[in-house]
């Protein structure tokens, strides 16, 4: 278990409540959520997002989800396309590759979530590395979330 520096240090300072959920080793967050055993949609992914501008945008919606550009283009006013990895890996250096944590306020991120997540009973959210989880309740998941942008822009995947 290794929960990212920024992010353990966050949840010292603010003083959040949390599980942790320990899982065997993971590539995406739907196979996170299958190893953990936890319904897929109260899975919380993060996808970083960059501007026309060069401005920085972590998405964080269901994992079951994908992101509707279009809603949040025309939300945010801007252009916004992936973040490339070589930026992701030196923004999230605490975090192995590819287990970003959907949280904007330990790295300084502006942050849109989707209102999918926010009527869920439990929230998890990945710790920065590919081997666990962390499980919040609605009303900590909210106060994570609370300097973020709520919207509608996650559409779901047809499996």
């Amino acid at each position: 278990m290794t929960i990212a520096a920024r992010v353990n240090r966050y949840l010292e300072r603010e003083a959040i409540d949390y599980d942790i959920i320990s899982h065997y080793q993971s590539t995406s967050s739907i196979d996170s959520a299958i190893a953990s055993k936890v319904p897929i949609h109260h899975l919380a992914k993060a996808v970083l997002l960059e501007d026309h501008e060069g401005r920085r945008l972590m998405a964080v919606l269901p994992a079951d989800t994908k992101i509707s550009f279009s809603a949040l283009n025309e939300n945010f006013n801007a252009r916004y396309s992936l973040l490339k990895e070589p930026a992701i890996y030196s923004t999230f250096w605490d975090c192995k590759k590819g287990a970003v944590p959907p949280l904007g306020e330990p790295y300084n991120l502006m942050v849109a979530c989707d209102e999918l997540l926010d009527n869920l009973d439990k929230v998890y959210i990945e710790a920065g590395d590919h081997e666990t989880l962390l499980c919040v309740d609605q009303a900590t998941f909210q106060v994570m979330m609370s300097n973020a942008r709520h919207l509608r822009f996650g559409k779901q995947l047809h499996h």
